[in-house]
């Protein structure tokens, strides 16, 4: 599990965005495409067109801060609440967690069942 304060809020590109970019280059898309201020302290996601791959970019006190994921099988999947004209979601911590960990809600259905109740014999 990640610890996020509270009063910090996610979001994320729809869009695939080109990972090669760095601090100014994925600073620059926040305010162009997500509409928001990089330096508010909030996270901001962006994968790529492949959703292999994801990056964060967040401000903290001393500057900027990336945290890039590459996943080795599966893509990363938004929830499903995209509409065509989404730019950008908003996600709460336990979406994020499974965004990182490359699970969707229907992986986490397939994973996990109810134990079956005792037989009484």
């Amino acid at each position: 599990m990640i610890f996020i304060p509270r009063a910090v809020r996610i979001f994320a590109a729809v869009t695939p965005c080109n990972l090669r970019r760095s601090f100014e280059g994925l600073s620059n898309e926040v305010r162009a495409v997500l509409q928001r201020d990089p330096l508010s302290g909030h996270l901001f996601i962006f994968v790529n067109r492949r959703g292999t791959q994801v990056k964060i970019l967040v401000w903290t006190r001393g500057g900027y801060t990336i945290v890039h994921k590459r996943l080795e099988r599966g893509r990363f999947s938004f929830p499903s609440r995209l509409s065509a004209a989404t730019d950008c979601i908003e996600l709460d911590v336990h979406e994020l967690s499974m965004l990182l960990e490359g699970l969707t809600v229907s992986h986490l259905a397939a994973r996990w069942s109810p134990p079956l109740p005792a037989r009484a014999d």
